[in-house]
């Protein structure tokens, strides 16, 4: 699948959205990808997924494990994605502010995927990360529905993208006119 056919998904959902957000990351941006609107469909969910396992396959060589998806956002595309793998999906939620594996247990050794919904500064892949790898678990790639930062972002393991869509985002106390005009909204999850 490419980013055309996926962007393309988004909008058919009504999930690309034009105004002044603020993102989970802090950042601002005049787009943000509802994903949520697109998962509330699980055809549109079950093409993206399935065909981000395919390049996971493609790309990680052995076993994978498990597929590992840090909630809020990455609880419904790791759990498609590991339909198409074949393997359980588990997931890693905050506690005291830090992921953490607290429904499931993992061996050590275990080769795990992350598997995120939109990665912008990649910080929650980088903290799932730091808790799996504490747990003795072995982090083979990371993997998104898409890269906002059209590969820009390292996670500290390879990120399989579906798609890269390159979105400008800018630090709050540096936006550019037009968009500071607009009054900001945080739709993200981040602190839920």
């Amino acid at each position: 699948m490419k980013t055309d056919e996926v962007l393309g998904i988004f909008r058919e959902a009504g999930a690309v959205l034009e105004g002044h957000f603020i993102l989970t990351s802090g950042l601002r941006s005049p787009v943000f990808l509802q994903k949520a609107r697109v998962f509330m469909h699980a055809d549109k969910t079950e093409r993206l997924c399935r065909a981000l396992a395919e390049k996971i396959r493609a790309a990680v060589p052995g076993k994978i494990d498990y597929v590992v998806g840090p909630a809020i956002g990455g609880l419904i595309p790791a759990y498609e994605t590991s339909r198409h793998l074949g393997v359980p999906a588990i997931w890693v939620e905050r506690e005291g502010g830090e992921f953490r594996l607290r429904r499931f247990e993992i061996a050590r050794g275990a080769r795990v995927v992350i598997v995120e919904d939109i990665v912008t500064t990649g910080l929650s892949i980088r903290e799932t990360i730091e808790c799996l790898r504490e747990l003795g678990a072995e982090v083979v790639a990371a993997a998104c529905i898409i890269d906002r930062s059209a590969g820009k972002t390292h996670v500290g393991v390879p990120l399989i993208a579906l798609a890269e869509y390159e979105v400008p985002a800018y630090p709050p106390d540096r936006l550019p006119p037009e968009l500071a005009a607009i009054p900001a909204v945080k739709p993200g999850s981040r602190n839920i």
